[in-house]
Formats: C-alpha cells, structure tokens, sequence
C-alpha cells in the first residue's frame, strides 16, 4: 500500500510495483503533534498530515507540490526519516508541462524503485488501469469521476471545493437526505483507458496528459472549465468545503453563490474531528430545509386536536428550555433550567416542571422535539431539529414580519435570515470562540463585580465612549480589569462592553444581510444595554420576545405539532 494526497498523483505507477493506492485524508482529535513542529498558521491538512504520519508512517507516501504547506510538510517529514517521495506538479496544461510531468514520472518510478528495493513492471502497470469496474475489474475508488457519476443519475447533494476528511464526509453522507456526491478536488479524479499496441514511451505520455487534462483543481493557471462542474442536472443542493488557513478555494466559493440559484452552505473545516459538530449543526439546517421545502410543496398540513399537547425542548450549553403547546398553538407552558452535566437530567427536569405548572400529564403530551446543542442527547425525544431551523420557526411564529434574527446564547452567536414564509434563508454562526456571547458577558461581569442583571441597566447610563478592542474574551477580559485600575467609571466599562459584542455581532452578519424587521433571541436579549447597542449600530429598532430565550424551544414544539409532514422527501433547500 502507498499512500497519496492529490489526484494528480501517478497512482497507477504504484500498481507497477504491486502496491495499492490509498488516499491519505485522514481527520485527527488535535494537531498536537504537528504544532510542535510547525506553526499553527499553516494549512490545517497539512498540519493532519503531519499528525497522521508521526503518529503512524508504515507506508509510503508520495506527495505533489501542489502549495507551499505540502513542500514545508514534505521537508518536515524527509527530516524525521520518514519514506516519503514528492513530485513536482506544472502549473499548465500545455506540450512544455506534458514533458516536464512526464519526467517527473520517470523520476518517481526510479525513486521508487530504489526506496522499495524492487522492480517496476510495465504489465501490472497496464493492469493497474483495467482493474476498475468501469472497465469490468473488481476496484471501485470512490475517488474517481467513475463512481460519482453514477451517484448523479438521481437527485443528489455535492460536496465541493477543497478536499474533505473522510470522517467529515462520511458523517455527512449519514445525516443527508439524499446521496452526497464528492466533488471535492480529491473527489474528480479521472483517468481513462490506456491505448493498446503503444510503446511504454508512448503510453507513459498519454497518461501525463491525463492526468494533467483533469478537472483543474484551484492551483492551475487555467480553471475555467470548473465553472461547468455545479452546472448538471439532478443537484439539489451545494455543500462548499474549504479548508482553514486556506484561500484557494474561498474566491470560487464567492464567484458561485452570485451566480448559482441551486441551495448551498459553505463549510471550513480545520481537519479536527472537535471541530465537526459546529459543521454538522450548520449541515443539520441545510438538510431541514431541504426537506421542509418538500413537504410544503406537496401542500400537506396536519390538524391536532384540542386536548393534545406538544413538547419542544431547547437543550443549549447554558440553559435548557422547554415550551408546552396545546392543539390551537397555545403557549400553554414554558420553564427553563440550568443544563448543566448531565443534558438527558435536565430535560428531564425542566419537562416536568413545565408540564406541573401546566397542570397536565405526561401522557398527554403527543409529539416532542429537541434541539440545542444537547438535543441528540435527549434519550425520550421522537425527532431532533437543528436550533437554526428552531429559533426560525419559533421567531416567524411571534412575528411574520421578522426577516433577521439576531441569536445569542451562552456560548455561540447566530444571524438567520427568513424569507417571507419563515423559512431559512441564509444564516452564519460564529466560529469557535465566545467572544459576544453570553458565556463572555458572565466573564466581564465577574470581572467588574456585578450580576448579570446589574450589568444589563448600568450600561445604559454609560457617558464616556469606551472601546473595548480586543477579540478574544481572555484579552478583553484583561482590557476591563486595565481599564478599573485607571480609574474609568464601570458605567463608561459596561457600555463599551455592550459596543463590543454589538460590534462583533455586526462583524458576523457582514457575511450575511441584516434585512428588516429584526428579531433578538436568546438569553442575551433580556440585556438592554445589548439590545440599545446592536440597535445603534443598525439605527433601527429590535424586537425583543416577551422570553427571548424560548424561542428554540417554541419552535421545537410547532415541528412537534407538525408531526412528520414536515420532514419526507427533499427537493430545494433555502439555506446558502
């Protein structure tokens, strides 16, 4: 077995050696090991790569020069003894880069050859090309334009742009529903049949060709003849992956959502198995509607009956909140509770409550949906929904007029968008850090002293402009405790702390568009100084819910009410 990256790797030359190829795409826990060795700036496949081999590097690996991340990974690995081979990959697609691949080639063969201390035999090479199924062998790479095209004879979700870890992929492809297609670089590979009757010279110099003629990836001089890749039949929505700390790929996704009509979500990923469940709760939206747009084609609505009850509940990183509904929509109960560790307890907990307070049995309860961070957590749910589809629901359902949402939890931030039936539209999250959050409105107020709710008035009251210019809540954690040692009112304090999240919430939606009318969920809503300070930044006025931080869990309990018509078979999505 030898191990590659790119799929303009020669592969079939190692079937000359008897050897197998296997793509090395591989997602890791952390980057420790690389971090020790390389800055964290770098690539972050480049980074796993690193991981990947110091912790294990039993097979041979042959990398193409494709960026300056992978010759700094090479070096790095050739330093610590490592069996690795790197050729060098012409930028064009003319006679002069045919020639120079096709030495590059040779030169790998005799690499090869002396590292593995064994011949390179033409016939197996030749039997390297014949042993797929679209030539009647018995291989079937995933990676190749082959396997793909069959997954396209029928309405499917693609994957495109930078390569994808095959543990990212695969969790992807289970929460879809529809088949996922990769069209990720690693995922157009595509190489045809070898000429019969040619001389190894001549056969060796078509198969640089082809290699060179696939799909370019974003590294090659010419790239136009990408712009057909999104433009088949049968694709019902676009999933575009890019990779951390690198560009290449994001300014085609910006040239494709200006001109693409097809649903799409653009996600990063840092090649860490810790940072998929942020991808998979955007994932999780994208796929929802899909489906909601399905059910609301086919015009199926469900009636309930007036002594039915319907339970949703919001199990976030703070707080877990719960929304009892009767058969005519009515709030009939609400009750939240701290989270805490144990997430199944405490909803548990806070269904109970909410059912006493409504003077109702479990029993009667019909229908209940989770969502939250914590929702697939919840033993005793009928069906989970991402908190993005949620808090839309839930926030379309107090007002229609609402377009924007603005969310802010205990430890992350959202900006959803609605179209004008309260169906996701677009949406962003932040990424990672709580900066903005309700988690770091807790750090400054301890920092200063207060409550929470002492906090949420005092900066109302604020007359000096203070600016809190740090990004990260550890560093502006430290700017406040500076700025109480100078001397600096803790009224002036609190009101650029409110600026700040202001700031960053507004930072956020430049992804997006803040379109009137404007809604604010989440426990953050109940701090006007919050509140005054987005809505002088968007010189509009914010609707505040009468309980901001139940708007999930409403919305949970409207897609309990539903039932399941809401969630059959897919078409559209409305999410990019």
């Amino acid at each position: 077995m030898i191990h590659y990256i790119c799929k303009y790797t020669p592969v079939e030359i190692f079937g000359g050696f008897g050897e197998e190829a296997q793509l090395y795409n591989s997602m890791f826990e952390n980057l420790d090991l690389a971090d020790h060795l390389i800055h964290r700036n770098v690539c972050s496949f480049s980074r796993a790569l690193i991981t990947g081999r110091l912790h294990e590097a039993s097979k041979p690996l042959v990398l193409t020069d494709c960026c300056d991340s992978i010759r700094r990974a090479y070096d790095l690995l050739k330093e610590e003894g490592q069996d690795v081979y790197i050729i060098y990959l012409p930028r064009k697609q003319d006679e002069r880069s045919v020639a120079l691949y096709k030495n590059e080639i040779l030169k790998l063969i005799k690499a090869l050859e002396k590292g593995m201390g064994r011949e390179f035999h033409y016939d197996k090479f030749l039997s390297a090309f014949y042993n797929r199924k679209e030539y009647g062998g018995k291989g079937d790479d995933p990676n190749t334009a082959f396997h793909n095209n069959r997954l396209c004879q029928k309405p499917h979700v693609i994957v495109a742009g930078a390569r994808i870890g095959e543990e990212l992929l695969e969790k992807i492809r289970k929460i879809s529903p529809l088949p996922v297609v990769n069209h990720t670089c690693t995922g157009l590979r595509s190489v045809g049949k070898p000429p019969t009757g040619a001389s190894f010279d001549q056969i060796l110099e078509w198969y640089t060709r082809e290699l060179l003629s696939q799909t370019p990836c974003m590294r090659m001089n010419d790239i136009s003849s990408r712009k057909g890749l999104l433009d088949k039949p049968n694709i019902r929505g676009i999933i575009y992956n890019t990779i951390n700390f690198c560009d290449y790929y994001g300014f085609e996704y910006a040239a494709i959502r200006d001109r693409r009509d097809i649903p799409m979500v653009k996600i990063e990923s840092d090649f860490t198995t810790q940072g998929a469940g942020q991808i998979l709760t955007r994932l999780g939206a994208f796929f929802e509607g899909l489906n909601r747009e399905e059910a609301s084609s086919t015009g199926k609505i469900t009636t309930r009956g007036d002594k039915e009850y319907f339970a949703g509940i919001d199990s976030g990183s703070t707080s877990t909140n719960v929304v009892i509904l009767d058969g005519n929509k009515n709030i009939v109960s609400s009750y939240s509770v701290a989270t805490g560790a144990r997430v199944n307890e405490s909803a548990n907990r806070a269904l109970e409550e909410a059912l006493k307070k409504a003077g109702i049995g479990k029993d009667q309860i019909k229908g209940t949906v989770t969502t939250g961070y914590g929702r697939n957590a919840i033993g005793f749910r009928e069906r989970d929904i991402t908190e993005i589809t949620c808090h839309a629901k839930g926030a379309y359902f107090l007002n229609p007029k609402v377009r924007t949402i603005i969310d802010i939890g205990g430890q992350d931030s959202k900006i959803i968008r609605l179209n004008d039936r309260g169906e996701v539209q677009d949406f962003v999250m932040n990424d990672k850090c709580a900066a903005g959050t309700g988690r770091f409105l807790e750090m400054m107020a301890t920092s200063l002293g207060l409550t929470l709710e002492e906090m949420g008035v005092m900066g109302l009251s604020a007359k000096e402009k203070i600016t809190i210019s740090s990004m990260c809540s550890v560093f502006a954690q430290s700017e406040v405790v500076s700025l109480v040692a100078s001397g600096k009112n803790v009224e002036d304090i609190v009101g650029g702390i409110n600026r700040s999240i202001a700031a960053k919430i507004t930072a956020l939606a430049g992804r997006s568009k803040l379109e009137r009318e404007w809604m604010m969920t989440g426990g953050v809503a109940r701090n006007p100084g919050v509140v005054a300070a987005i809505e002088e930044r968007l010189q509009g006025r914010i609707i505040v819910p009468e309980e901001p931080e139940i708007c999930g869990a409403l919305g949970a309990a409207l897609f309990a009410y539903e039932g399941k018509a809401s969630y059959q078979n897919p078409s559209k999505a409305h999410v990019y």
